[in-house]
């Protein structure tokens, strides 16, 4: 394959898939500058393992962007010294959507925000990831029967905390 093919086909792959990398990583960071590092840092680790062709599943470096926020916040934790911002700065929205319904994607941010980990990452992972529960068991590093239950009960506990305010 020649450099230029090679080039268009990863910057398709990108196109495709980019998108949902970066809201993934925005759950597992505590900043956007960080998502967006540990988005590019998985690409470029995916460019190196797979040399002339795209990584062949999403998940692969789904889990890269997980393995590497996890390590990154291990290590800010260890920083007894850094220094924090008085107030955090407000969370970029993790929808893309009209001003019509920014509203609306703030309550269900809120509620995402308030979902244990467990949940959320399996419903990121599933809803916006686009990825199956064989795939999100192998990002997780769980059973594909455990992504489905936290699924479901993710979603669950998303419908009792929006019930009143959606309905």
């Amino acid at each position: 394959m020649d450099e230029a093919a090679r080039q268009s086909e990863w910057q398709q792959w990108l196109a495709d898939h980019a998108p949902r990398f970066l809201l993934f990583a925005r759950q597992q960071a505590r900043s956007e500058a960080d998502a967006q590092d540990l988005v590019q840092e998985a690409v470029v680790e995916a460019a190196q393992r797979w040399g002339d062709g795209t990584p062949p599943a999403p998940a692969l470096v789904l889990a890269t962007i997980r393995r590497r926020a996890i390590d990154q916040a291990r290590r800010d934790d260890r920083r007894a010294g850094r220094e924090r911002a008085a107030s955090e700065p407000t969370p970029e929205c993790w929808f893309d959507s009209g001003p019509e319904e920014r509203e609306r994607a703030r309550l269900i941010q809120d509620a995402m925000s308030r979902l244990p980990d467990m949940y959320r990452e399996v419903i990121t992972l599933k809803v916006w990831g686009e990825l199956t529960f064989a795939e999100i068991a192998a990002t997780l590093d769980i059973p594909a029967n455990t992504a489905a239950s936290r699924y479901r009960y993710g979603l669950e506990a998303l419908r009792k905390m929006t019930k009143e305010v959606l309905a």
